[in-house]
C-alpha cells in the first residue's frame, strides 16, 4: 500500500471475514479464535503499520492510513465487501475503514473497541507512558514461561488486560505477546489513536454492527460499549468475568457471538 509493506495472513475458506487487532498487536493476536471462524470462512488478519511485519506510516499520521492498510489487504485477496472484526485499536481502525471505503465493509464487530475514553486527556497520559515503557517488548521473549505459570500470567496480564489471567491458554499467552518482538513503531499508532474520537461520524455507518465487550474491562470501560451501541445503534452482548482481552481470555463467547451476528445479517 502506498509502496509499504503490509503483512497478512489468509486461512479457510468461504465468505470473507476481516480481524483487526489492537494496539501493541499482530496478526497473532488472533491465534485461539482464529482457527475457529476458518471453519466457515476465508478468514483474512492484516498487521497494521508499524505493528509486526508490516511497515510504518509517517509520523504525525491520522488513523485513515491504517484503515487503508486493512482495505488494501481485503482488496489484494479480492474479498470486499467483508464484515470486520476490530479489537481495541483494531475497533476504530474498522469504524475509520467503514467511513473511508463505504462499500467495502458489510459489517461491523467492536470487540472492547478504542475510540470514546482513548480520545481523553488520561488517556493520553497512560498512552504516552505505555508507549514509553513498552512494556510489552519487555516480557515477550519469556513467553514460553509465562504460558506456564499462572503466577506469570497474573504478572504479565492482570488487571490491566485479563480479569482472569490463568483462563489465558498457551497460545492466547504466545499470540498476545509474539508480536512485540517485530513491531518497529507503535506510538504512531497510539498518538494517532489519542487524537481521534469518532462519536460524531457514527451516524455515518450504514452497515449492520455488534458491540462485544468484557464485563470487567479495566481499559476501556462499559460505558464506552453503551455509547457505542446507542449511536451505532447496535445491540450490546457483555462476555461476563471478563476483561480487555476477550478475543483470548473468552474465545468461545466471542466465537458465539460473532458467528450468531453474521448469520442473522446474512454476511
Amino acid at each position: 500500500m502506498g509502496g509499504r509493506r503490509v503483512r497478512y495472513l489468509v486461512g479457510g475458506a468461504g465468505p470473507p471475514l476481516v480481524l483487526v487487532h489492537g494496539w501493541g498487536g499482530s496478526a497473532s493476536n488472533w491465534a485461539v479464535l482464529a482457527p475457529d471462524l476458518a471453519r466457515r470462512r476465508r478468514v483474512i488478519v492484516p498487521e497494521l503499520p508499524g505493528h509486526g511485519g508490516s511497515e510504518r506510516v509517517p509520523r504525525a499520521s491520522t488513523l485513515a492510513p491504517y484503515a487503508e492498510t486493512v482495505a488494501a489487504a481485503v482488496e489484494q485477496e479480492d474479498a470486499s465487501p467483508a464484515p470486520v472484526v476490530g479489537h481495541s485499536l483494531g475497533g476504530v481502525v474498522s469504524l475509520r475503514l467503514a467511513l473511508l471505503r463505504r462499500g467495502a465493509v458489510s459489517g461491523l464487530v467492536m470487540a472492547s473497541a478504542a475510540g470514546i475514553s482513548s480520545s481523553t486527556p488520561q488517556a493520553l497520559r497512560l498512552m504516552t507512558l505505555a508507549g514509553f515503557l513498552k512494556g510489552g517488548r519487555k516480557v515477550a521473549p519469556f513467553r514460553h514461561r509465562i504460558a506456564r505459570s499462572d503466577r506469570l500470567k497474573k504478572a504479565a496480564f492482570g488487571y490491566w488486560f485479563a480479569a482472569d489471567p490463568p483462563a489465558l491458554s498457551a497460545r492466547a499467552v504466545h499470540g498476545f505477546l509474539e508480536g512485540h518482538t517485530r513491531h518497529t513503531d507503535t506510538d504512531t499508532a497510539w498518538r494517532a489513536l489519542v487524537k481521534d474520537d469518532p462519536r460524531s461520524d457514527l451516524h455515518g455507518i450504514g452497515c449492520p454492527a455488534l458491540v462485544l465487550w468484557g464485563a470487567r474491562d479495566n481499559q476501556l470501560p462499559l460505558d464506552d460499549a453503551f455509547d457505542y451501541a446507542r449511536r451505532l445503534r447496535a445491540p450490546l452482548r457483555i462476555i461476563p468475568d471478563c476483561g480487555h482481552l476477550l478475543i483470548g481470555e473468552r474465545p468461545d463467547a466471542c466465537l458465539d457471538a460473532i458467528e450468531g451476528f453474521l448469520e442473522m445479517h446474512d454476511l
